[in-house]
């Protein structure tokens, strides 16, 4: 196929610019061996690195050669808005986060610039993101087992979310017993914002409630201290620190959290694992959601009212009418129920 150029010469039709990738990869907690082997290969067929300073000397050996864009602390929509740019440009992007790209990382940010810019996913600038081990996965390693059951993640800081929306996570995340890993638990500008959340905790769990500061996690200058609830806010905390807060069952022995996952309600640890009289094994519990609804309705025939039952089961009153409200269906015989493991 042939066109005429701009000096009116016939000639061949100049060849499209080649479509550009943007990689964002999650380095993990930031020792090499716990990168993945792809967050390597895409950081080596990179033409350009971009990301917090800090991050960019995690991965130093890998940059030989490259164009390395280092970014300030909260320059994030810069460095979405520079991948986009040299990805349009045709060059291969590594954006890189610590732990994950998507925990508290740059996945989100990209997209947000990505989608303002009018991306889409059938766009020629490519889009992959690269997993990898989150601050909290890391932390739980070194310490234990602390995440073995329900746990969450919140961030303590304020700089793009207000203070009320943390707090009332911290209440109700409290209050519902998870394990808490609190991601930005304190800065040398933000001090009060763990003394807060400290005060939340305190409503609602134990004084002597199990807690795991980790700091810098598989890095240099890597600090675990192991303390309680009501010591919390003492010690030595700041941004590259993790705080890992126990629920109600989590304990620690021989410098080691766990929270256990549960199988003491169902079997008998201490008689090799029977299981207990009323259970099931491969069964939900006698106390699992029908067992509950059945003894709901025991209750409410015996005589307690809705918001008794709200009150003693310490669920909210429109919960427990609807419920009440709909039949309870029986299990088919047989059923069985395969436990997850994360």
């Amino acid at each position: 196929m042939t066109s005429i150029d701009t000096a009116g010469a016939v000639g061949e039709a100049p060849a499209a610019a080649p479509a550009g990738k943007i990689m964002l990869v999650g380095i993990g907690p930031g020792s090499v061996e716990h990168m993945t082997q792809r967050a390597r290969a895409a950081i080596a067929e990179a033409d350009v690195v971009v990301g917090y300073v800090t991050y960019i000397k995690l991965v130093a050996d890998l940059l030989k050669g490259k164009e390395v864009v280092r970014k300030g602390m909260t320059e994030e929509l810069d460095r979405a808005v520079h991948a986009l740019e040299a990805a349009r440009a045709g060059k291969k992007v590594a954006l890189i986060s610590s732990g994950d790209a998507g925990v508290y990382g740059m996945a989100g940010p990209t997209y947000e610039v990505l989608f303002q810019a009018g991306w889409t996913p059938d766009d020629p600038v490519q889009l992959e993101i690269i997993p990898g081990a989150s601050a909290l996965n890391a932390c739980a390693a070194l310490v234990g087992a602390p995440l073995t059951h329900d746990f969450c993640a919140i961030s303590l800081s304020d700089l793009l979310t207000p203070w009320p929306v943390i707090a009332r996570r911290l209440d109700a995340v409290a209050y519902a017993d998870f394990v808490v890993a609190l991601y930005n638990p304190k800065s040398g500008r933000r001090t009060r914002q763990i003394v807060e959340a400290q005060r939340l905790f305190l409503r609602h769990r134990r004084p002597d409630t199990p807690v795991a500061v980790v700091k810098s996690a598989y890095r240099r200058r890597q600090h675990i201290e192991f303390t309680t609830l009501d010591k919390m806010a003492e010690c030595d905390i700041g941004m590259l620190s993790t705080v890992l807060i126990g629920n109600s069952a989590t304990f620690i022995s021989h410098g080691l959290m766990v929270t256990p996952r549960g199988y003491a309600n169902k079997y008998d640890v201490e008689q090799g694992f029977e299981t207990r009289e009323g259970e099931k094994a491969g069964r939900s519990l006698s106390t699992g959601l029908l067992g509950w609804l059945e003894t709901l309705q025991a209750q409410q025939a015996q005589g307690h009212t809705v918001a008794d039952l709200a009150r003693l089961h310490r669920l909210p009153v429109e919960y427990i009418a609807a419920t009440l409200a709909e039949p309870v269906e029986e299990a088919p015989a047989g059923e069985s129920v395969a436990e997850s493991e994360g």
